[in-house]
């Protein structure tokens, strides 16, 4: 059944000395409790995209509909409400770094009205999945990129959401760093039954991790459907411009790992 459904939707942005069109036409289902990509170079739209899925940004034109309700035909409060449900990680963290750890994850509960009691050992429990209960008292600046990100996680996990929402979340860090926040998103998906969308330029997190992925280019939506499909037998000049970008990427990997060995 598909938990979020947007059509014919289209985002513009004007400025003095023109329009740009970020997102034309874009029509894309995505099902409850799947991991879903949108994969595309820079300036493809796919930020935009994710924004328009919780209204930061508002659409153009077209609808964006979540759990059956039309976002566009709330008021106020009720996306506000609705907003609840749904979580967003950002590529840079974005946390409160007057905050310790325990502190961090604690916030959304308290804009919620939730006890302090509570909201602390529900925190706790947050930061047990991730792996970061032992952090509890640090501070953000005497943590590693992955530790903030498992942080920011945590927070989200707080909020009680259906959706989470990921921008580029894996693209401040290193492979290996990449690999583990990759199996803790898993680890939730399944888990929690949480719905992921996951935003991204690099097509090794969306193997990784992904059922389906969509393949944008200059606002367009090029391609989409199960991972193997579009990797296995790309149809668009688009997702094929994509896939020999990675096979040129995992040939260098190949090369440098048998430089590393002493085989070349």
């Amino acid at each position: 059944m598909s938990i979020i459904q947007i059509e014919h939707l289209s985002k513009t942005f004007d400025s003095k000395e023109n329009q740009v069109h970020a997102l034309n036409d874009v029509s894309l289902s995505i099902e409850e409790g799947e991991i879903f990509g949108v994969i595309g170079l820079s300036g493809a739209g796919k930020s935009t995209l994710v924004r328009c899925l919780n209204l930061l940004e508002v659409p153009t034109s077209g609808t964006v509909t979540i759990g059956g309700k039309n976002l566009l035909e709330l008021s106020k409060e009720e996306l506000r409400r609705e907003r609840q449900s749904i979580g967003m990680i950002f590529q840079h963290f974005n946390l409160l770094m007057q905050r310790n750890v325990l502190d961090n994850v604690c916030f959304p509960m308290e804009i919620a009205g939730i006890s302090k009691k509570t909201a602390r050992k529900k925190a706790l429990e947050y930061l047990r999945t991730v792996g970061l209960e032992e952090k509890a008292k640090a501070y953000p600046v005497q943590l590693s990129g992955g530790q903030k990100q498992r942080v920011a996680i945590a927070r989200v996990l707080a909020s009680n959401p259906g959706i989470i929402l990921c921008d580029e979340a894996t693209s401040a860090l290193d492979p290996q760093t990449t690999r583990t926040i990759l199996e803790l998103l898993k680890k939730i998906n399944k888990e929690y039954g949480i719905t992921i969308v996951l935003i991204t330029h690099e097509m090794r997190v969306v193997e990784e991790i992904c059922d389906r992925v969509a393949v944008l280019y200059h606002g367009h939506l090029e391609e989409i459907g199960s991972v193997q499909e579009v990797f296995g037998n790309p149809k668009t000049r688009a997702a094929k411009s994509l896939i020999l970008a990675r096979q040129s990427e995992q040939l260098e990997e190949e090369i440098n790992r048998e430089v590393e060995y002493g085989n070349v």
